[in-house]
Parts: C-alpha cells; structure tokens; sequence
C-alpha cells in the first residue's frame, strides 16, 4: 500500500508538472503592453520576459463560411478576385495586368525535429500550413475587366517552396527555397514548359521564403534569404550566408551580401520618391509577449541590422553568446516598429491616389499575424504615411476581420500588390483567397 500511494504520489507530481508547464506553455505570459505602443518611429522597448517555454497562442484556421469577407476600412470596398487556390503566399502584377501568385507551404520536414520539431508540426496543422505543398505559380487573369479573375492557368509547377518572382524583359525569375531559377517568359504568356535554368543556389531549411525584386533595368536582383534558426542556436556556420539581402548578378550569376543582420526578411519594394529599396522584417521570438518589434526599413547597402546578438539598433539578446568585440555601434537601427509578433510578409507602395487621399503615400503592409504574444497581434493589411521619403505616425489598418469572435482564423494576410488599375490585392493563404480592395 505504501509503494502504491508513492506511486500516485509522484504520478500526482508529473501530472502538476505538466500541467503547469501547459499553462504556461499556452496561457501564461500575456502583454503588458498595447500593440500601438510598440510601434512608430519610437517604440517602447521593455525587459525580456525569459520563461521556461515561451509563450503559444495559434488561432485554429476555420476559413470563410459563405457570404464572409474581411472588413475594408472606411472609404474602401472589398471583394474576392481569386477564390479555390492552394495556399497563395505570394503574388506580383505583369505589365499587362496579369496576377501571378505562388502557391506553397514551405519545403516538406521543414522543423527543428524532436519534441520542439513535434510541437512545431501540430501548430502548423492548427494554422492551416501543414499538408502537401503545391509548389506552383499560378497566372491569374481578369479578361472583362470586373475586377474578378475568370481565367487561370498552371504558369509553372514541380516547384521547391516558390515564393519570389521578378518579371525582367523576356525572363521570369523565380526564388524557390533552395535556388534562384530563371525561364523565358513573355508577358501574355500562361504556361511555361521551358526548363529553367538555375542562377544560384540558395541556403535550405529554416525560415524558407526567398523574395526577389529587381531594380529598374533588370541588371541586379535582390534576394531575400532569412536565417535558419531564431537566435543562432545551432552556431554561426549553420547561418552562414543567411539573415541577409544579396544583391545579384544575374547576367554572371555573381552575388555579393548587400545588407546583414536581417533576421528574416521577406516583403521587399522600392519606394517611388526616393528610389530606396525598403524591406519587412520579422524578428526573434521567445524574449516575451512584447518583443522585439517587427520592423519596416531601408535596405541599406553595408548595414547590419544586429541578428542574432542585437535588436532594435542595439538592445542585447541576453541569450545569445556576445561577439568578442561590442558591435552595437555599428549595428543600424531600423527605421520603423510595426509591433511585435506581427509577421510581417508582404510589402509595396502606393501609386497615388487610386484608394483615396488617405493611402496616397505609403506602404501597404500584409501582417500575417502572431504565435507567440498573447493576445494576438496582426493578422491584419496596414498602411503606413510616407513623407519626404520615410514613414510618419502611426499603421493605419487598411483590411481586418481575419480572425472571428472566437480568435479562430477564417484567413491570414500575406503578400500585396497594386494590379494595373491602382487597386490592391491581398493573398490570404489560409482563406486560400486573393482579395481586392478598391476605392468604395
């Protein structure tokens, strides 16, 4: 009797453990600041918030029921262009009015593996990422001019993880997870059986979207390539040449690391008045609700941004093993907060006043939304005012109503563009939607 009262006993005992890490582990540490504080020019930048396990808040996906679309800020309208796709992650607009958009979820085992690698698989299936990948590019095309799609052709397939793609002359690059690819393509065209020709190879694994945008003559690329882990756990070999922007060469295949210290950049555009390439970033997790921001910022040739030792201009990582040498002197501050946990992936510019004086200068912004704040943060489509080049004040939400009353996902925002007619396209990848916003 003794044995079996011990035997509960420490049964008892594992059974609290667990549950208090559970409780921690998905419902302790919530935010101790608002969203709008952390955002701006001038964020508030708190203490870490060191737990045991980090904090867990993944919103179930449940997608649209019938009739449901997201909520358009005043002044705006809102509907679908594009309905029945397969996780569209990213999209860019022909010169013809064409829509291309990737559809994919990242390269197949794409975790840390073991228990965290576990944990990571369930959350994922939770969010609507988990299954089999399309790893297509679809061409979407308007022919009536209502503002809705009703022609669609495969353009591509048997893709790794696309995400990136860049329309220069006759060309149509694209960044799938692990290389920089190359095809013949002229505008117009809906299908491509060209093999495509790779340019060069990419690092795999970890944060796995690779964007791409070109400058004005098509002579240099600019590739986005995030880093493997969240603070450099597995050492700086395992990153080398990651958390970076290269600037390519394509007509050599050259490439040289134009800026460093990205944690994982994805949304890149070049802002109209300056000529500027401006990127979104998103941060480290697991120092807390509160931080570190996400962040907006110039691309700036020779910067580094801090990752993995720093963030926000200098604010030390307690966790991670500092550099021999103190390097925050030297370590660029990012111009703009858009908050913590936000996610964001998608990123471009107003072209005038096509969705009214309100978004006339700026950057529309698709946050993809967070997993570890509580409450929630993102999941939403912001604008941000330009002046002079750089933004002023605060996000200005352009499209919500991702998540429902219940905090479940009907759908969450990825990238944006602006097609031929000044409105903006949404790729909602859990919808499995592309929206279009227009002036109402």
């Amino acid at each position: 009797m003794p044995d079996r009262r011990i035997r509960l006993g420490v049964l008892g005992l594992i059974i609290g453990v667990v549950l208090a890490a559970a409780w921690l582990y998905f419902v302790g540490g919530a935010a101790r600041l608002k969203v709008e504080d952390v955002t701006g020019t001038r964020p508030i930048i708190t203490t870490p918030d060191r737990r045991l396990t980090p904090v867990v808040s993944v919103p179930k996906a449940v997608g649209w029921a019938a009739g449901e679309a997201p909520t358009p800020a005043t002044g705006l309208a809102v509907k679908a262009f594009a309905e029945g796709l397969d996780h569209p992650r990213n999209l860019i607009v022909l010169p013809n009015g064409d829509v291309l958009v990737a559809e994919s979820k990242g390269p197949e085992g794409n975790t840390t593996g073991g228990f965290k690698g576990w944990i990571e698989a369930m959350l994922m299936d939770r969010a609507g990422a988990a299954g089999k990948s399309a790893n297509r590019i679809t061409l979407l095309r308007d022919t009536d001019g209502d503002g809705v799609a009703d022609f669609r052709s495969v353009l591509l397939d048997g893709l790794n993880a696309p995400f990136g793609m860049a329309q220069v002359d006759d060309l149509l690059y694209v960044g799938a997870t692990n290389a920089l690819l190359r095809y013949p393509f002229k505008v117009g065209d809906t299908k491509i059986v060209a093999k495509g020709e790779t340019i060069m190879p990419l690092p795999e694994n970890g944060h796995w979207t690779r964007n791409i945008v070109a400058n004005a003559d098509g002579s240099r690329l600019y590739v986005a390539v995030g880093s493997a882990t969240n603070i450099g756990e597995r050492g700086l070999e395992f990153e080398n040449k990651r958390a970076a922007v290269y600037e390519v060469y394509p007509k050599t295949g050259g490439f040289r690391i134009y800026t460093a210290g990205l944690r994982n950049p994805i949304g890149m555009a070049w802002e109209p008045e300056s000529k500027d390439l401006w990127g979104v970033v998103n941060e480290r997790d697991e120092l807390g609700a509160d931080l570190p921001p996400d962040y907006l910022t110039e691309i700036q040739f020779g910067a580094h941004f801090g990752w993995p030792w720093y963030y926000w201009g200098g604010y030390v990582d307690p966790r991670v093993e500092q550099p021999e040498d103190d390097m925050r002197q030297y370590t660029e501050r990012p111009d703009y907060a858009l908050g913590p946990h936000v996610a964001p992936i998608g990123l471009t510019f107003a072209t005038g006043e096509k969705l009214g004086a309100d978004f006339r200068s700026g950057a529309f912004i698709g946050l993809h939304g967070s997993w570890n704040r509580r409450p929630l943060s993102g999941y939403k489509v912001v604008f941000v005012a330009f002046a002079r080049g750089f933004p002023v004040g605060k996000p200005k939400d352009v499209l919500t109503g991702f998540l429902d009353a219940d905090e479940n996902a009907r759908g969450r925002p990825a990238g944006v563009a602006i097609d031929g007619k000044g409105a903006l396209l949404v790729a909602d990848d859990v919808g499995n939607r592309i929206w279009r916003v227009t002036a109402r």
